[in-house]
């Protein structure tokens, strides 16, 4: 993952990496992280479903931020309840 730098001299980093990708989708929890961005929760929820369908994941549970930070006990749950998770939608 590259990330620019807005500043002047600034250019790219490497912060972190990509999961791994999964193998199979079938019969894992698919989350959702809403984050309270106008339609994100239409978008990715149905996004969720499609995913659900296709490839026979167990089901899709879903969570609702209200800002750019999320609770520790929030991130906490979320990583016992999903196996893998759809977030994020722009202005």
């Amino acid at each position: 993952m590259k990330v620019w730098s807005p500043f002047p001299g600034g250019g790219h980093a490497l912060v972190g990496g990509l999961a791994p990708r999964k193998p199979s989708l079938a019969g894992l929890t698919i989350g959702v992280l809403d984050n309270s961005k106008p339609n994100a929760d239409v978008l990715l929820h149905r996004v969720a479903e499609l995913l659900a369908e296709k490839t026979g994941a167990a089901g899709v549970r879903a969570w609702r931020k209200p800002g750019a930070s999320r609770p520790a006990e929030m991130i906490d749950d979320i990583a016992k309840s999903a196996h893998v998770v759809l977030t994020g939608s722009a202005d």
